[in-house]
Protein backbone atom coordinates (compact mmCIF):
# COMPACT_ATOMS: atom_id res chain seq x y z
CA UNK A 1 0.00 0.00 0.00
CA UNK A 2 0.83 3.65 -0.34
CA UNK A 3 2.58 5.63 2.66
CA UNK A 4 -0.27 7.92 3.48
CA UNK A 5 1.27 11.32 5.76
CA UNK A 6 -1.33 14.27 5.64
CA UNK A 7 -4.31 14.50 8.00
CA UNK A 8 -7.19 12.99 6.12
CA UNK A 9 -5.87 9.71 7.07
CA UNK A 10 -5.51 9.63 10.41
CA UNK A 11 -5.28 5.73 10.63
CA UNK A 12 -7.26 3.54 12.55
CA UNK A 13 -5.25 3.35 16.14
CA UNK A 14 -5.91 3.85 19.18
CA UNK A 15 -3.47 6.72 19.64
CA UNK A 16 -3.68 9.62 17.44
CA UNK A 17 -0.74 10.59 14.73
CA UNK A 18 0.75 13.51 17.07
CA UNK A 19 1.29 11.13 19.56
CA UNK A 20 2.97 8.40 17.57
CA UNK A 21 5.12 10.79 15.50
CA UNK A 22 6.42 12.34 19.49
CA UNK A 23 7.39 8.79 20.57
CA UNK A 24 9.08 8.71 16.86
CA UNK A 25 10.73 12.06 17.32
CA UNK A 26 12.96 10.28 20.80
CA UNK A 27 14.63 8.40 17.89
CA UNK A 28 17.38 6.58 20.48
CA UNK A 29 16.30 4.90 23.96
CA UNK A 30 18.46 2.39 26.31
CA UNK A 31 17.30 -0.82 27.09
CA UNK A 32 18.72 -2.36 30.54
CA UNK A 33 18.55 -5.99 30.97
CA UNK A 34 18.90 -6.40 34.76
CA UNK A 35 17.59 -9.15 37.21
CA UNK A 36 18.23 -12.83 38.26
CA UNK A 37 19.81 -13.93 34.70
CA UNK A 38 22.82 -10.98 35.78
CA UNK A 39 23.33 -13.48 38.68
CA UNK A 40 22.58 -17.19 37.34
CA UNK A 41 24.20 -16.49 34.29
CA UNK A 42 21.31 -17.43 32.16
CA UNK A 43 20.02 -15.61 29.71
CA UNK A 44 16.86 -17.99 29.69
CA UNK A 45 16.86 -18.40 33.45
CA UNK A 46 15.05 -21.60 35.00
CA UNK A 47 13.47 -19.23 37.89
CA UNK A 48 14.73 -22.00 40.51
CA UNK A 49 17.31 -19.85 41.71
CA UNK A 50 16.72 -18.37 45.29
CA UNK A 51 15.63 -14.79 45.58
CA UNK A 52 18.74 -13.80 47.26
CA UNK A 53 21.17 -14.90 44.29
CA UNK A 54 19.84 -11.42 43.74
CA UNK A 55 22.78 -9.35 45.01
CA UNK A 56 24.13 -6.54 43.71
CA UNK A 57 26.39 -4.77 46.12
CA UNK A 58 26.73 -1.34 44.69
CA UNK A 59 23.21 -0.84 42.95
CA UNK A 60 23.66 2.71 41.26
CA UNK A 61 20.47 3.34 39.32
CA UNK A 62 20.88 6.56 38.60
CA UNK A 63 24.72 5.82 36.62
CA UNK A 64 22.66 4.12 34.26
CA UNK A 65 20.23 6.80 33.44
CA UNK A 66 23.03 9.31 33.59
CA UNK A 67 24.54 7.53 31.16
CA UNK A 68 22.08 7.02 28.69
CA UNK A 69 21.68 10.63 29.02
CA UNK A 70 25.08 11.80 28.15
CA UNK A 71 24.86 8.97 25.13
CA UNK A 72 21.87 10.93 23.35
CA UNK A 73 19.51 9.12 24.35
CA UNK A 74 15.52 10.43 25.09
CA UNK A 75 13.67 7.08 26.44
CA UNK A 76 14.84 4.09 28.24
CA UNK A 77 13.13 0.72 29.15
CA UNK A 78 13.87 -1.89 31.91
CA UNK A 79 13.44 -5.19 32.31
CA UNK A 80 11.20 -5.21 35.62
CA UNK A 81 10.12 -8.55 34.88
CA UNK A 82 12.46 -11.06 32.71
CA UNK A 83 11.64 -15.16 31.75
CA UNK A 84 13.05 -15.84 35.61
CA UNK A 85 9.79 -14.27 37.40
CA UNK A 86 12.04 -12.48 39.71
CA UNK A 87 10.72 -8.73 39.87
CA UNK A 88 12.77 -5.40 40.54
CA UNK A 89 10.22 -4.20 42.43
CA UNK A 90 8.08 -5.34 45.64
CA UNK A 91 5.22 -7.06 44.45
CA UNK A 92 2.64 -7.73 46.54
CA UNK A 93 1.37 -10.94 44.55
CA UNK A 94 4.39 -13.54 44.87
CA UNK A 95 7.49 -13.26 46.93
CA UNK A 96 10.03 -13.85 44.76
CA UNK A 97 11.12 -10.08 44.13
CA UNK A 98 13.67 -7.65 45.74
CA UNK A 99 12.11 -7.62 49.05
CA UNK A 100 13.46 -11.47 49.80
CA UNK A 101 16.37 -10.39 47.96
CA UNK A 102 20.63 -9.65 48.46
CA UNK A 103 19.16 -6.09 47.79
CA UNK A 104 16.26 -4.79 48.82
CA UNK A 105 16.30 -1.80 46.52
CA UNK A 106 12.71 -0.77 44.73
CA UNK A 107 15.16 -0.75 41.54
CA UNK A 108 11.59 0.36 39.57
CA UNK A 109 11.48 3.06 41.73
CA UNK A 110 14.91 4.24 41.43
CA UNK A 111 14.53 4.07 37.94
CA UNK A 112 12.02 6.29 37.03
CA UNK A 113 12.68 9.01 40.05
CA UNK A 114 16.15 8.67 38.05
CA UNK A 115 14.44 9.42 34.24
CA UNK A 116 12.68 12.04 36.19
CA UNK A 117 15.83 13.44 37.12
CA UNK A 118 17.93 12.75 34.41
CA UNK A 119 14.98 14.03 31.45
CA UNK A 120 14.98 10.70 30.06
CA UNK A 121 11.37 9.13 29.48
CA UNK A 122 10.88 5.73 31.43
CA UNK A 123 9.63 2.49 29.98
CA UNK A 124 9.02 -0.82 31.77
CA UNK A 125 9.35 -3.77 30.67
CA UNK A 126 7.08 -7.22 31.78
CA UNK A 127 7.82 -11.02 30.00
CA UNK A 128 4.77 -13.29 29.39
CA UNK A 129 7.11 -15.84 29.46
CA UNK A 130 7.75 -17.15 33.21
CA UNK A 131 9.19 -20.04 34.46
CA UNK A 132 8.93 -19.40 38.21
CA UNK A 133 5.43 -18.28 38.47
CA UNK A 134 3.90 -20.48 36.32
CA UNK A 135 0.27 -21.71 37.66
CA UNK A 136 0.08 -23.82 35.09
CA UNK A 137 1.48 -22.38 32.16
CA UNK A 138 3.69 -24.22 28.97
CA UNK A 139 6.44 -21.90 28.63
CA UNK A 140 8.76 -22.80 25.89
CA UNK A 141 10.97 -23.64 28.36
CA UNK A 142 9.49 -26.89 29.03
CA UNK A 143 8.38 -27.11 25.09
CA UNK A 144 8.03 -24.81 22.37
CA UNK A 145 6.90 -21.82 21.03
CA UNK A 146 4.14 -23.59 19.46
CA UNK A 147 2.88 -25.58 22.18
CA UNK A 148 3.57 -22.34 24.66
CA UNK A 149 0.36 -21.65 26.67
CA UNK A 150 -0.79 -19.55 29.89
CA UNK A 151 -3.87 -20.10 31.99
CA UNK A 152 -6.37 -17.36 33.28
CA UNK A 153 -4.67 -17.36 36.85
CA UNK A 154 -1.44 -16.60 35.29
CA UNK A 155 -3.18 -13.74 33.13
CA UNK A 156 -4.84 -12.72 36.11
CA UNK A 157 -1.29 -12.49 38.04
CA UNK A 158 0.35 -10.51 35.21
CA UNK A 159 -2.53 -7.77 35.08
CA UNK A 160 -1.94 -7.51 38.71
CA UNK A 161 1.65 -6.90 38.57
CA UNK A 162 1.33 -4.46 35.17
CA UNK A 163 -1.64 -2.45 37.55
CA UNK A 164 1.15 -2.37 40.13
CA UNK A 165 4.12 -1.40 37.97
CA UNK A 166 1.33 1.45 35.82
CA UNK A 167 0.04 2.71 39.09
CA UNK A 168 2.65 3.02 41.99
CA UNK A 169 4.99 4.63 39.65
CA UNK A 170 3.82 7.70 37.68
CA UNK A 171 3.92 8.24 33.88
CA UNK A 172 5.66 5.56 31.61
CA UNK A 173 6.29 6.35 28.48
CA UNK A 174 6.53 2.86 26.84
CA UNK A 175 4.84 -0.68 27.87
CA UNK A 176 6.83 -3.85 26.76
CA UNK A 177 5.08 -6.79 26.68
CA UNK A 178 7.45 -9.54 25.70
CA UNK A 179 6.67 -13.00 24.44
CA UNK A 180 2.66 -11.30 23.97
CA UNK A 181 1.81 -14.85 21.69
CA UNK A 182 1.50 -16.87 24.94
CA UNK A 183 -1.50 -14.67 26.26
CA UNK A 184 -3.42 -15.25 23.01
CA UNK A 185 -5.95 -13.01 21.46
CA UNK A 186 -8.04 -12.38 24.49
CA UNK A 187 -5.58 -12.40 26.89
CA UNK A 188 -3.72 -9.94 24.48
CA UNK A 189 -6.58 -7.56 24.44
CA UNK A 190 -7.45 -7.46 27.96
CA UNK A 191 -3.28 -6.69 28.85
CA UNK A 192 -3.85 -4.16 25.95
CA UNK A 193 -6.53 -2.46 27.49
CA UNK A 194 -6.25 -2.35 30.86
CA UNK A 195 -2.67 -0.56 29.64
CA UNK A 196 -4.37 1.72 28.38
CA UNK A 197 -6.94 2.32 30.76
CA UNK A 198 -4.53 2.90 33.62
CA UNK A 199 -1.97 5.22 31.37
CA UNK A 200 -3.79 6.66 28.42
CA UNK A 201 -0.92 8.40 26.96
CA UNK A 202 1.50 5.04 27.26
CA UNK A 203 2.80 3.15 24.06
CA UNK A 204 2.13 -0.34 24.39
CA UNK A 205 4.67 -2.83 22.66
CA UNK A 206 3.97 -6.32 22.09
CA UNK A 207 7.28 -7.75 20.51
CA UNK A 208 6.96 -9.15 17.37
CA UNK A 209 10.67 -10.50 17.95
CA UNK A 210 12.40 -11.17 14.51
CA UNK A 211 11.81 -9.44 11.26
CA UNK A 212 11.62 -6.40 9.20
CA UNK A 213 9.07 -4.61 9.82
CA UNK A 214 7.87 -4.70 6.18
CA UNK A 215 4.37 -6.89 6.56
CA UNK A 216 2.43 -6.36 10.25
CA UNK A 217 0.25 -9.69 8.53
CA UNK A 218 2.79 -11.75 9.36
CA UNK A 219 2.86 -11.17 13.14
CA UNK A 220 -0.78 -9.95 13.39
CA UNK A 221 -1.48 -13.27 15.35
CA UNK A 222 0.81 -12.94 18.23
CA UNK A 223 0.99 -9.68 18.99
CA UNK A 224 -2.51 -7.78 17.95
CA UNK A 225 -3.28 -4.94 19.12
CA UNK A 226 -0.20 -2.64 19.78
CA UNK A 227 0.43 0.79 19.30
CA UNK A 228 4.28 -0.08 18.22
CA UNK A 229 5.99 -2.98 15.82
CA UNK A 230 9.24 -4.42 17.71
CA UNK A 231 12.32 -5.53 15.41
CA UNK A 232 14.47 -7.69 17.60
CA UNK A 233 18.12 -7.97 16.22
CA UNK A 234 16.68 -6.97 13.14
CA UNK A 235 17.01 -4.27 10.86
CA UNK A 236 14.53 -2.54 8.96
CA UNK A 237 13.82 -3.75 5.64
CA UNK A 238 16.20 -1.37 2.88
CA UNK A 239 14.63 -0.24 -0.20
CA UNK A 240 11.68 1.58 1.19
CA UNK A 241 10.40 -2.34 2.26
CA UNK A 242 9.68 -0.66 5.83
CA UNK A 243 6.77 1.31 5.84
CA UNK A 244 5.04 2.23 9.53
CA UNK A 245 1.12 2.05 7.77
CA UNK A 246 -0.03 -1.20 7.72
CA UNK A 247 -3.44 -2.21 6.74
CA UNK A 248 -5.24 -4.46 9.34
CA UNK A 249 -8.17 -6.65 8.56
CA UNK A 250 -9.15 -7.23 11.66
CA UNK A 251 -9.85 -3.49 13.49
CA UNK A 252 -12.30 -2.64 15.55
CA UNK A 253 -13.74 0.92 14.90
CA UNK A 254 -15.37 3.19 17.49
CA UNK A 255 -18.84 3.54 16.45
CA UNK A 256 -21.30 5.97 18.03
CA UNK A 257 -24.87 5.33 18.15
CA UNK A 258 -27.90 6.68 20.58
CA UNK A 259 -27.19 6.35 23.89
CA UNK A 260 -23.67 5.71 23.54
CA UNK A 261 -20.99 4.37 21.78
CA UNK A 262 -19.73 0.82 20.52
CA UNK A 263 -16.08 -0.95 18.86
CA UNK A 264 -17.70 -2.80 15.92
CA UNK A 265 -15.22 -5.38 13.55
CA UNK A 266 -13.86 -2.93 10.58
CA UNK A 267 -11.66 -4.78 7.86
CA UNK A 268 -9.30 -3.35 5.83
CA UNK A 269 -8.36 -0.56 8.10
CA UNK A 270 -5.09 1.49 7.84
CA UNK A 271 -3.10 2.10 10.87
CA UNK A 272 0.18 3.69 11.97
CA UNK A 273 2.50 1.21 13.54
CA UNK A 274 5.75 2.93 13.93
CA UNK A 275 8.97 0.62 14.45
CA UNK A 276 11.52 0.23 17.08
CA UNK A 277 14.81 -2.04 16.40
CA UNK A 278 16.02 -3.80 19.96
CA UNK A 279 19.73 -4.84 19.38
CA UNK A 280 22.86 -5.60 22.52
CA UNK A 281 25.15 -3.19 22.35
CA UNK A 282 27.34 -6.78 22.95
CA UNK A 283 26.28 -10.07 22.05
CA UNK A 284 24.33 -11.05 24.80
CA UNK A 285 21.38 -9.33 26.32
CA UNK A 286 21.75 -9.28 30.06
CA UNK A 287 25.93 -9.14 31.30
CA UNK A 288 27.80 -11.97 31.08
CA UNK A 289 31.81 -11.84 31.72
CA UNK A 290 33.99 -11.27 28.62
CA UNK A 291 31.30 -10.24 26.73
CA UNK A 292 32.82 -6.90 24.86
CA UNK A 293 30.64 -4.37 22.95
CA UNK A 294 30.65 -4.24 19.43
CA UNK A 295 32.71 -2.13 17.45
CA UNK A 296 32.53 1.49 16.75
CA UNK A 297 31.94 0.74 12.99
CA UNK A 298 29.32 -1.56 13.45
CA UNK A 299 27.75 0.30 16.65
CA UNK A 300 27.47 3.40 14.10
CA UNK A 301 26.13 1.65 11.20
CA UNK A 302 23.26 0.45 13.48
CA UNK A 303 22.03 3.70 14.40
CA UNK A 304 22.93 5.13 11.45
CA UNK A 305 20.86 2.84 9.42
CA UNK A 306 18.02 3.05 11.48
CA UNK A 307 17.77 6.80 11.71
CA UNK A 308 17.90 6.72 7.49
CA UNK A 309 15.08 4.53 7.57
CA UNK A 310 13.28 6.39 10.74
CA UNK A 311 12.58 3.61 12.49
CA UNK A 312 13.61 4.43 16.87
CA UNK A 313 16.78 2.20 18.11
CA UNK A 314 16.51 1.15 21.48
CA UNK A 315 20.33 -0.36 22.16
CA UNK A 316 20.61 -2.85 25.58
CA UNK A 317 23.36 -2.29 27.43
CA UNK A 318 23.55 -4.39 30.62
CA UNK A 319 24.95 -3.23 34.31
CA UNK A 320 26.91 -6.11 35.92
CA UNK A 321 26.98 -8.08 38.89
CA UNK A 322 28.22 -4.81 41.18
CA UNK A 323 24.53 -3.30 39.70
CA UNK A 324 26.51 -0.31 37.74
CA UNK A 325 27.14 -0.07 33.35
CA UNK A 326 31.04 -0.97 33.16
CA UNK A 327 33.78 1.29 31.90
CA UNK A 328 33.75 -0.68 28.15
CA UNK A 329 30.00 -0.12 28.15
CA UNK A 330 30.27 3.49 28.37
CA UNK A 331 33.23 4.62 26.85
CA UNK A 332 31.92 2.38 23.57
CA UNK A 333 28.49 4.90 24.20
CA UNK A 334 30.44 7.49 24.32
CA UNK A 335 32.30 7.02 21.21
CA UNK A 336 29.20 6.38 18.99
CA UNK A 337 27.91 9.55 20.43
CA UNK A 338 30.78 11.12 19.40
CA UNK A 339 30.61 9.21 15.80
CA UNK A 340 27.05 10.01 15.21
CA UNK A 341 27.95 13.79 15.67
CA UNK A 342 30.26 13.48 13.18
CA UNK A 343 28.16 12.07 10.82
CA UNK A 344 25.59 15.37 11.10
CA UNK A 345 28.52 17.73 9.50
Amino acid sequence: MKKRTNATNPGAQRLNLKQLKAWESLGYGMFIHFGMSTFDGDELSMGDKPSTAYAPDRLDVDQWVQVARDAGMKYAVLTAKHVAGHCLWPTKHNDYNVATSGNKTDAVEAFVKACEKRGVAPGLYYCSWDNHNRFGSQTPTYSDFKRAFTTVEYRDFQMKQVEELLSQYGPIAEMWIDIPVVLGPDGRRKQYEQIHRLQPDCLVMMNAAFQDGSKMDAVYDSVWPTDLMSLERWLPRSGGGYNPWHRISHGLRRTKFTGGTEDVPESNQDYYIPAEVCEPDARHWFYMPGDQPRSDAELLGIRLICRERKANLLLNVPPNRHGVIPKMHVDALMRLRQNIDRSRV
